[in-house]
């Protein structure tokens, strides 16, 4: 196995037991990036001085004192989603609006991880400023005329084909989660605010979060650690199989399993009865106000995003693609009062999952309702005949978790038949990271002997 292959755990336990150095792991990922970035277009921008001169440092710590490795981290390469802060780098948001910034700043979560020894390796493809499901720049991790997913499509191909051993995203409607599931990884939305904003650029204020993509889920604590100075333990140590005794997981009666392909309902509803092996009590729920759900999240995002771009759409629109200024131009017509309605409908939403959440321990669903689709599809008809755009398709699952701010993992639990991942979602309390995790590596280890690669060239 080479060194790119490696898992976070698994790398920063070599480092640590000096069977792998950081130069020989960064050096291995840098590799990796100059085979497969021609074909996948994950990168905006690749820093190899920058990250061969940090991985340099981080040996010198480990060969002078096994005592100043300073996290997991230590000597760990990572991408960096193109709107969070590096001091002296651009932040292009993936657009020709920011031609020429540089950061004066780190934001608070790239000072974090730095300072917990994680090698930055370079700024990874959003949507244009986060506001879209497909990141079009970007290829699937595992087919390269699919979608990547979006708006974290960079960083999520980036973990999938080894070209990072993990990355940060963000998400607004779904943008952590959407690509991890249709690369295979596994991504983690925290709870609204646990994980600081400063520096990283808004798509919408009260929606936005800032989270992990990794390989497998013992991975994500690690780095959640390092976000926020906590360290939820993603399950019992030593290899013993976790089990999930207690643990009541919510399976839902409506609206998540609703307009889903059937390849992926029969994967998740795998999944879900691997966790029921494990010891869990399933417990049917309903999801409350649904109908609710994509009028609220449009009804926040659209006027936040307008009101951060105002300056620049009036005064440079045609720098911003399309797709994007059609939206940004929409938020000027929305009025007031239906701003104020869905803002009341958000806390509305919160009050009731609260009370859902007080049923069980984890919402157990699909992440999204189908595979990666076609690049240049922009519309799914299902057998009933209804026709849906695909990124309201992809949104819709993810939304209810950042309207709602709970925390919200997906990981992979299967393969459709043309070989394409599946993503299941996981669903929690505030603040219950930890049970998410729980459940999440419980099930992992019952079925992956190693995180798996996408077969990127």
């Amino acid at each position: 196995m080479e060194p790119f292959e490696l898992t976070l755990t698994a790398a920063a336990a070599a480092i640590r037991a000096r069977e792998l150095s950081p130069v020989e792991l960064v050096d291995s990922v840098l590799d990796r990036i100059e085979r497969v970035e021609p074909e996948l277009g994950a990168y905006v921008t690749v820093s190899a001085e920058r990250a061969r001169r940090a991985a340099r440092e981080a040996e010198a710590r480990v060969g002078a004192e096994a005592g100043r490795i300073r996290s997991p981290l230590h000597g760990v390469p990572m991408g960096l989603k193109d709107l969070i802060d590096v001091v002296g780098m651009a932040t292009s948001a993936s657009s020709r609006v920011r031609d020429g910034h540089r950061a004066s700043a780190d934001s608070a979560v790239a000072a974090r991880l730095a300072g917990a020894g994680a090698v930055l390796l370079g700024k990874t493809h959003t949507h244009e400023f986060a506001y879209g499901l497909i990141t079009p720049q970007t290829r699937n991790a595992w087919d390269r005329g699919r979608v990547a997913g979006g708006s974290s499509g960079g960083s999520a191909v980036a973990v999938a084909s080894g070209a990072a051993t993990f990355a940060l995203g963000t998400d607004t409607g779904g943008s952590i989660r959407v690509p991890a599931a249709l690369n295979g990884v596994v991504g983690l939305k925290p709870t609204y605010d646990l994980v600081p904003r400063d520096g990283v650029t808004s798509l919408s204020w009260s929606l936005d979060h800032v989270g992990p993509i990794t390989r497998t889920v013992a991975d994500v604590a690690p780095v959640l650690a390092a976000l926020t100075g906590d360290a939820p333990a993603p399950g019992r140590q030593g290899g013993e199989r976790a089990d999930l005794a207690g643990l009541r997981v919510g399976v839902p009666h409506n609206y998540y399993f609703d307009h889903v392909d059937p390849e992926v309902e029969a994967s998740v509803r795998r999944a879900i009865g691997r966790l029921k092996e494990l010891g869990a009590q399933l417990v049917g729920v309903d999801i409350p106000m649904t109908r609710y759900v994509q009028a609220t999240q449009w009804g926040l995002m659209v006027p936040e995003a307008t009101a951060y771009h105002e300056g620049t759409l009036r005064s440079a629109p045609e720098l911003y693609q399309e797709d994007v200024r059609t939206l940004l131009e929409a938020g000027e017509l929305l009025p007031a009062g239906d701003y104020l309605r869905a803002r009341r409908a958000q806390a509305l939403m919160r009050e009731e999952w609260g009370r859902l959440l007080e049923r069980v321990d984890v919402i157990a669903a699909p992440t999204v309702p189908m595979t990666a689709v076609a690049a240049g599809q922009e519309t799914v008809t299902w057998p009933d005949g209804t026709l849906e755009a695909v990124s309201d398709a992809y949104v819709r699952l993810s939304a209810p978790a950042n309207i709602t701010g709970v925390p919200a993992l997906t990981l992979p639990v299967g393969h459709d038949a043309a070989g394409l991942p599946i993503g299941m979602q996981l669903l929690g309390r505030p603040l219950g990271e930890h049970t998410l995790l729980r459940a999440g590596h419980a099930y992992e280890q019952t079925r992956l002997v190693r995180a798996a690669l996408a077969p990127a060239a």
